[in-house]
């Protein structure tokens, strides 16, 4: 999952990634990717640390399982967000083949949607279950 060295594999205009100088286009590029992706997933992820600690500071004893349930979602979504901060910062970088050619490097963010969407589900299937063993 995560590579070693992987600076040196990757390549923009004959620069390895590590000694690579962007031009303004490219920044403009890189930033909108960022703000996008990795700045959502943050800001969801905050997000839900907020609302897990509201449960848990004003709501008794008996929301605290909902409170949790939060937090570690927040915590989900974060690690997908680093996930997703890997392979974004290598998609703007051809890749050196086995064969001397050089190859586009681009993978969309299917791995990380389907993971989210089986973590927010995995999400509304608890709070459903602690929401009714609350009226027990």
């Amino acid at each position: 999952m995560f590579e070693t060295h992987a600076s040196d594999r990757y390549h923009l205009r004959l620069h390895r990634a590590r000694s690579v100088v962007l031009t303004d286009e490219e920044l403009v590029e890189v930033r909108a990717a960022q703000r996008t992706f990795e700045g959502a997933y943050v800001r969801t992820a905050l997000s839900q640390f907020s609302f897990a600690l509201v449960v848990l500071k004003i709501f008794t004893s008996e929301f605290y399982s909902i409170g949790a349930l939060f937090a570690i979602y927040g915590a989900g979504v974060l690690f997908a967000s680093l996930f997703r901060r890997q392979q974004g910062n290598k998609q703007f970088f051809s890749e050196l083949g086995e064969d001397g050619l050089n190859r586009k490097r681009f993978r969309t963010s299917g791995n990380v949607v389907v993971v989210l969407t089986a973590l927010s589900v995995a999400a509304y299937a608890c709070l459903l279950g602690l929401t009714i063993k609350l009226g027990d």
